[in-house]
C-alpha cells in the first residue's frame, strides 16, 4: 500500500510518498480501503507548523476520509467487510463535552487518512449516509461537524426562525449554511466577490454581503434585521469584535477558527454590550457526528465540492486548496 506522509512545519513540499505492507487490523479495529480524504484549513496549519494541537513526527495527514471496510480484527462486532464508513477526527470523543482525554487526532498526534488503506477503531467509525458518494462523505469529519456543533451543540440549539450569520464560503460556513436552512433558518452570508455571493444564493443564502464593498458588514447585518442582529453568528475568521457588534443581544458567537497570525484586539466592552455566549468549537463527538448524520439524510443534503484531485497529485490538491480561490471542498480520491 501507499501513504503520504509529513513532518509538521515542512510545508506543502515536504507531503512525500512511500510504500508500506498492508497493514493487519488488531483487536477491535478494522481495516478501510480509504477512497477519498478532503482537506481543511488544520492540514495547511500542519504543513505550515503551526496547528495548535501535537503533530508526530513523519505523520500520515489528513484528518478527513471515507471509504469501505475490507478486515475486521478480532472482537469486532457491529462492522462488516464491505460496510462504507468516516470516522471521527477525535476517535475517543463518544460524547458529552471535549476534555483533555480526548485530544489524540487523526493527522496530528495518530496517523491521518491519506493513505491506501488505514487501520481504524471500530467505535470511531460512522456509517456514511446511503445517498453520498465517497467524495461527498470524505468532506464530513472536520468542517461538517464542526459547522454542526456551532449551530446545535450549546444545549439550546438552533430554532426555526432564527437568523444565523456565517462569514465567507470555506467549508465550515457552507456546510452551516446548508444545517441552518435546513433547520428552518434565515442565514446571511458574508463574502468577498459577486461571483461567490451568487453561488451562495444558489445554496441558499437569504441575503450576502459583499464585506469588500461593505467594510462595516456587522451594521449591515443589524440592518437586514431591523436592528436585532444575528442569533447565531459563524465566527470562522477570528473576527470577534466585528461579529459581536453583528450578533443579537444575549445570542451565540460560535468561535470556530482564525485567518490571522497576529489577533485583533477585543475590547471587553463590546462583549458585555452584546450580552451573548462566546463558545470555542473544536470538531465535535461521535454522537453529534451521528446525529447530524440523520439530518443530512432526511434533508437528502450533498456536501459543496469544488475539485477532485486523483491521489499521485496530492500536492497538487493542497496547492489549490492553499490558494484560497476554492468554493467548496477540495476532494483527494483514492
Amino acid at each position: 500500500m501507499r501513504s503520504y506522509h509529513l513532518d509538521s512545519g515542512a510545508g506543502i513540499d515536504g507531503l512525500a510518498i512511500r510504500r508500506h505492507d498492508d497493514p493487519v487490523p488488531g483487536p477491535g479495529q478494522v481495516l478501510v480501503a480509504v477512497h477519498a480524504t478532503s482537506l481543511s484549513y488544520r492540514e495547511l496549519m500542519v504543513a505550515r507548523g503551526d496547528y495548535v494541537l501535537p503533530v508526530k513526527p513523519d505523520v500520515v495527514p489528513v484528518s478527513d476520509g471515507a471509504g469501505e471496510v475490507v478486515a475486521a480484527g478480532p472482537g469486532v462486532t457491529g462492522t462488516r467487510v464491505g460496510d462504507r464508513v468516516t470516522a471521527t477526527l477525535f476517535p475517543t470523543w463518544q460524547d458529552g463535552p471535549f476534555g483533555l482525554q480526548h485530544l489524540a487526532q487523526r493527522g496530528g498526534s495518530l496517523d491521518g487518512m491519506l493513505t491506501e488503506l488505514a487501520v481504524l477503531d471500530e467505535d470511531s467509525l460512522v456509517p456514511i449516509p446511503d445517498h453520498l458518494s465517497y467524495a461527498e462523505a470524505a468532506t464530513l469529519p472536520c468542517a461538517a461537524v464542526t459547522a454542526w456543533n456551532a449551530l446545535t451543540g450549546d444545549g439550546e440549539g438552533l430554532r426555526a426562525g432564527q437568523t444565523v450569520l456565517v462569514q465567507g464560503s470555506g467549508g465550515v460556513s457552507l456546510f452551516a449554511l446548508q444545517f441552518a436552512k435546513a433547520l428552518g433558518a434565515r442565514v446571511i452570508a458574508t463574502t468577498s466577490s459577486p461571483a461567490k455571493a451568487a453561488r451562495l444564493t444558489e445554496l441558499g443564502a437569504d441575503a450576502v454581503i459583499d464585506y469588500r464593498a461593505t467594510p462595516d458588514w456587522a451594521a449591515e447585518v443589524r440592518r437586514l434585521t431591523e436592528g436585532r442582529g444575528a442569533d447565531r453568528v459563524i465566527d470562522v475568521a477570528g473576527l470577534l469584535e466585528q461579529s459581536l457588534k453583528a450578533v443579537a443581544v444575549a445570542g451565540h458567537v460560535a468561535c470556530v477558527g482564525f485567518v490571522s497570525d497576529t489577533a485583533p484586539p477585543l475590547d471587553p466592552r463590546t462583549l458585555f454590550a452584546s450580552g451573548a455566549t462566546v463558545r470555542a468549537v473544536a470538531v465535535g463527538s461521535r454522537a453529534q457526528f451521528l446525529a447530524m448524520n440523520r439530518t443530512i439524510e432526511a434533508h437528502r443534503l450533498r456536501p459543496v465540492i469544488d475539485r477532485v484531485f486523483p491521489f499521485d497529485q496530492a500536492q497538487d490538491a493542497y496547492r489549490y486548496y492553499a490558494s484560497g480561490g476554492a468554493l467548496g471542498k477540495v476532494v483527494i480520491s483514492g
